[in-house]
């Protein structure tokens, strides 16, 4: 039996990269799994595909979290679909990366919305499920870069602080309740997007990590599944770094 049997999520931005790291491994622990994509119909139908091989329910919506009607409505939407409600993994996020002289105001507000934003929009609409049930764990991503800044990345370094600043308050607003909150803050991940990286780019990352490598989306998922599950059932409010040791 996985760690996740019979426990159902909602994984937001779960299409590619971490997320759809996230959601093979909750499916392969026995998870059921709802997971949001923003625009790619054909990722989220292979993706339900594959899932649905461990014998788990999995479905995916296309809904933007950034929207507050629409995360209200996919949470009713998971509800009625899967019954029940266990695990919100909140993942969705972008980057508009520029010098702060040079950055527009809408590229700091669409970051902020889509990374921060949205994760008040989920929480908001699991929060009624999970306080009705007395159980809940929400999982949250932030980032390295929201915990010691990055030049070129304001808007992206303050909408994942933001993200451990908000998680930190739910815990202890919701902790009576036994519903848990706590975020995690991955290093450098390399997946479809740092794929277009230049390879010396890369290499140069690589070398300044303790553990000369950069993450795989799997140990992202492995802490969810973690954080997720009752065996971090006296866990909340914490951040935890998966980052190969850049902070330490």
């Amino acid at each position: 039996m996985g760690q996740l049997t019979g426990k159902t999520a909602i994984i937001t931005g779960a299409s590619r990269g971490i997320g759809k790291g996230i959601a093979e491994v909750f499916a392969s622990e026995g998870a059921h799994v709802a997971f949001t994509y923003s625009s790619s119909e054909e990722a989220a139908k292979s993706l339900e595909l594959e899932l649905s091989k461990f014998g788990v329910k999995v479905k995916g919506y296309k809904s933007d979290a950034a929207d507050f009607d629409q995360a209200q409505q996919l949470v009713a939407d998971v509800l009625n679909d899967f019954g029940t409600l266990d695990i919100l993994i909140n993942n969705a996020g972008i980057t508009k990366d520029n010098l702060l002289m040079r950055m527009s105001e809408a590229d700091f507000d669409s970051v902020i919305e889509v990374n921060l934003k949205s994760v008040f929009n989920m929480t908001k609409a699991v929060q009624t499920s999970f306080l009705k049930q007395r159980k809940g764990a929400i999982v949250n991503m932030s980032s390295v870069v929201g915990v010691k800044g990055n030049a070129g990345q304001t808007n992206y370094a303050a909408s994942k602080a933001g993200i451990i600043g908000f998680s930190k308050s739910v815990a202890l607003e919701l902790g009576s309740r036994n519903i848990r909150c706590n975020v995690i803050a991955p290093g450098f991940i390399e997946t479809e997007m740092t794929a277009k990286l230049d390879e010396n780019t890369v290499k140069e990352w690589r070398s300044g990590i303790p553990l000369k490598r950069g993450g795989t989306p799997k140990d992202i998922a492995d802490a969810c599944v973690f954080l997720s599950s009752d065996q971090s059932s006296y866990i909340t409010g914490q951040v935890l770094h998966v980052n190969g040791g850049m902070l330490t």
